[in-house]
């Protein structure tokens, strides 16, 4: 009742939240190269999602930081193909709730500067509700937001996070998938789609090379194209100010 209060006490104060179409991209994957560390010269409000426990996760944590990048815990969880390797810090449908909730928090603890968490792979856990339920327990009283990366149609991530009150959001377009320069200008071009036709929009890529040659030459042109790049966490603080106000209007008419 206090977050729902405090919501429509700024609704009034943030106009930029009701108006205009607004984008964030989340780059992931972050951590087990150097060469990620390139990925912070990008402009604009990118948000980034790191892998815990990996040889780069920590310093690129503390140079984001000093940017002011806003940073995501990039969680590894099972997949749905087993050959795939998940990486350290993985929560698994095996795994006892002080087992996962055990391994989630040392990797929340690896990376105290994130305000949100997305799921690496999982298109087998996120389908789990039980898991869900542990994993969504720990973010509620850390209050940080979750990002459903959607890699299954099937997730139940965010039916649970509702259950909990855990703020999340999910992601809309997944840029580089394909990696060549007609796929990334043809999910680009989707991403702005959505932008303009919803007024907010969210993609998930990732740290290659020709992503980030590509982002670097796209992202100036979008605020020429009525199109602002926020952080992710200003998208979430714009869904709930919507459902505030949608319900404060439920309540006049009642």
């Amino acid at each position: 009742m206090k977050k729902l209060t405090w919501l429509l006490l700024v609704i009034c104060t943030l106009p930029s939240l009701a108006l205009g179409k607004q984008i964030a991209i989340v780059i992931d994957d972050i951590g087990n190269h150097q060469r990620d560390l390139n990925t912070l010269n990008l402009p604009g409000k990118i948000s980034y999602s790191i892998l815990p426990h990996t040889p780069y996760s920590q310093i690129f944590a503390r140079l984001a930081s000093k940017a002011n990048k806003e940073l995501l815990l990039h969680i590894p969880m099972q997949a749905l193909d087993t050959s795939k390797a998940l990486g350290p810090g993985a929560l698994t449908s095996d795994m006892s709730k002080e087992q996962l909730q055990y391994t989630l928090g040392n990797a929340l603890a690896s990376l105290p500067q994130v305000k949100g968490v997305n799921n690496h792979m999982g298109s087998a856990l996120t389908q789990e509700s039980l898991p869900m339920k542990w994993t969504m327990e720990m973010l509620k009283k850390r209050n940080l937001y979750f990002l459903d990366s959607r890699t299954t149609g099937l997730s139940q991530a965010q039916n649970v996070a509702n259950l909990y009150g855990v703020e999340n959001v999910g992601r809309h377009v997944f840029l580089d998938n394909i990696l060549n320069e007609q796929q990334l200008q043809f999910r680009f071009n989707e991403l702005k789609y959505k932008a303009d036709r919803y007024n907010f929009a969210i993609a998930i890529a990732h740290p290659h090379p020709e992503t980030i040659e590509f982002l670097q030459r796209m992202l100036p042109e979008l605020e020429q194209q009525g199109f602002e790049l926020v952080p992710l966490s200003q998208l979430v603080e714009r869904k709930y100010i919507q459902l505030a106000q949608a319900e404060n209007k439920g309540v006049s008419a009642r």
